[in-house]
């Protein structure tokens, strides 16, 4: 979404500091010791949506910006970069299929049943298949072995729709509350590891609190690692949030920067209070959460991506998930 440049100068000492900024964390020393599936072996994204089809049956561009106002289940069928000599793509959608309104939760929590998931939860200014091509990248990027899914929400994918989207982001609070339940009530299921990012780790942080509120600590026991990348929440709301999660904030680590020019926007726009994801690391620290400081990684204008376009902060999240599945 945004530029993706790496500070060549500062690779040697990323590693270092980035393992420092977990509060002790240790980086990973060895892979896991099972095999990884991952899309290699089952290329299938797996799509929670409060978008509207395109078309019918679905096609291209497969989702629209428009509100479904029920939550829909689909499958994407992907596509493996090619291995020509002419020269390498990256992954592709292939099709969507399964689409379905019936109990569209249920259906989403069977197809990943038995196995651990990684939910990826988009921000602002994204399309259907922006936000695919952001979940396949950080699943390939980590090297995730279980089922990869998407909770995408209707962003009208333009610059001047931050309102819009904010209104839009809230709006499907509900449905990602019920795809959460769902997903905790069914028998013999992993863990689920979300990795949000933006304005959709404000949507995360309200569908939780519903979740916990409604279901108590219970239906919080499937949830693995939550990953807040760039927060664009209020600093005073998000430590209310993280209050009523109570013990479930430790499961929490939020990638930060100081730096950071689109929260910087949005903190203006927002009469000048401080997001979270831009807030000092010892003020976030002070709520209980793991803290990646990456303040000092960005090469880019915007340095609101980190999590996707540098490697060393792409194993924050690696080294959040593998935690929480201990």
């Amino acid at each position: 979404m945004f530029p993706r440049l790496a500070r060549l100068s500062a690779i040697g000492l990323v590693g270092f500091v980035l393992s420092g900024c977990l509060g002790g964390e240790t980086a990973l020393t060895s892979a896991p010791a099972a095999p990884r599936p991952g899309l290699v072996s089952d290329p299938r994204l797996l799509i929670a949506t409060t978008r509207l089809p395109v078309g019918d049956p679905i096609q291209k561009p497969w989702f629209s910006s428009e509100r479904s106002a029920d939550l829909i289940f689909a499958e994407a069928r992907l596509t493996p970069p090619s291995r020509s000599l002419i020269g390498r793509g990256g992954w592709n959608i292939a099709s969507v299929d399964g689409v379905t309104r019936t109990n569209a939760a249920s259906s989403f929590a069977q197809a990943a049943l038995g196995r651990d998931l990684l939910l990826y939860i988009h921000g602002y200014r994204e399309s259907f298949e922006t936000a695919a091509t952001s979940t396949i990248q950080l699943s390939e990027g980590i090297k995730f072995s279980g089922v990869t899914g998407l909770f995408t929400w209707p962003s009208a994918g333009s610059t001047l729709s931050y309102v819009a989207d904010r209104e839009a982001a809230m709006w499907s609070r509900d449905p990602l509350e019920d795809l959460l339940a769902a997903i905790a009530k069914t028998p013999s299921g992993g863990r689920v590891h979300i990795v949000a990012h933006s304005m959709g780790t404000l949507l995360t942080l309200e569908a939780l609190r519903m979740l916990r509120t409604d279901g108590g600590p219970s239906a919080m026991e499937r949830i693995g690692a939550i990953v807040l990348a760039a927060p664009d929440i209020d600093i005073d709301l998000f430590a209310r949030s993280i209050e009523r999660l109570g013990p479930d904030a430790k499961k929490i680590t939020v990638i930060s920067s100081t730096n950071d020019r689109a929260l910087a926007v949005s903190s203006r726009l927002a009469g000048g209070i401080i997001r979270a994801g831009a807030a000092d690391r010892e003020r976030l620290e002070a709520l209980g959460v793991r803290v990646a400081d990456a303040s000092e990684f960005g090469g880019g204008i915007i340095n609101h991506d980190l999590f996707l376009s540098n490697k060393e902060v792409e194993q924050v999240v690696k080294r959040a998930i593998e935690r929480e599945r201990m």
